[in-house]
C-alpha cells in the first residue's frame, strides 16, 4: 500500500473503544450508520465479516444525484480495536455489485483506532489513484459518514 493517502478524516468520540470499535466491524451498526447523511443503505447489501479474507459491502441510496452506489471487497489485515485494512472496490451497476469482481481496479482502506482516556479516536485513510478533485468529494462524503456515525453514536 503506497504510505500516503489520498485523503484522511478522524474524529474523537465521548464513548468507549469497544463501541466505536463495535460500529465499525458489525454489520447491524453498519447497516444503520454507514452511508452519508440524507442517505440510507439498501436493504439486504451491508456485509461484514470482520477477519482477514473476510467480505465487506454496502450499496448506499443517493437519492439526491439519482443512483445508488455499490462499494464491497475484503479485509486485509484486523487487528482488534486497533486497525482495519480492506480493498474497496466502487460501482453504479447493481450487476457488477452482485458479481463482486475483486481483479478489477480498487483502493485501500485504513482505519486506526485509538483509546483517549475515556474517548475513543478513529481515522480513515483511502490509499490509490485519486484526482484531487475526486479525493476531495470523496473525503467529503466521509465526513458526511463521520456525522452519520456521531448521529448513531449519540441517539
Amino acid at each position: 500500500m503506497n504510505n500516503e493517502p489520498s485523503y484522511s478524516v478522524e474524529r474523537e468520540f465521548d464513548l468507549p473503544l469497544e463501541i466505536l470499535w463495535a460500529a465499525w466491524t458489525d454489520p447491524d451498526a453498519l447497516r444503520v450508520w454507514y452511508h452519508g447523511v440524507g442517505m440510507t443503505s439498501v436493504p439486504g447489501s451491508v456485509q461484514s465479516d470482520a477477519t482477514v479474507g473476510g467480505a465487506w459491502s454496502v450499496a448506499i441510496d443517493v437519492p439526491e444525484l439519482g443512483f445508488v452506489s455499490y462499494f464491497y471487497g475484503e479485509y486485509t489485515a484486523v487487528v482488534d480495536q486497533a486497525g482495519l485494512e480492506r480493498t474497496m472496490f466502487y460501482t453504479q451497476s447493481v450487476d457488477e455489485f452482485n458479481a463482486k469482481d475483486m481483479t478489477v481496479e480498487h483502493h485501500n482502506i485504513r482505519i486506526e483506532f485509538e483509546a483517549k482516556d475515556f474517548r475513543s479516536w478513529v481515522k480513515y485513510s483511502q490509499f490509490g489513484e485519486l484526482p484531487e478533485s475526486e479525493a476531495l468529494q470523496a473525503q467529503a462524503g466521509i465526513e458526511s459518514y463521520f456525522d452519520s456515525l456521531s448521529n448513531y453514536l449519540t441517539f
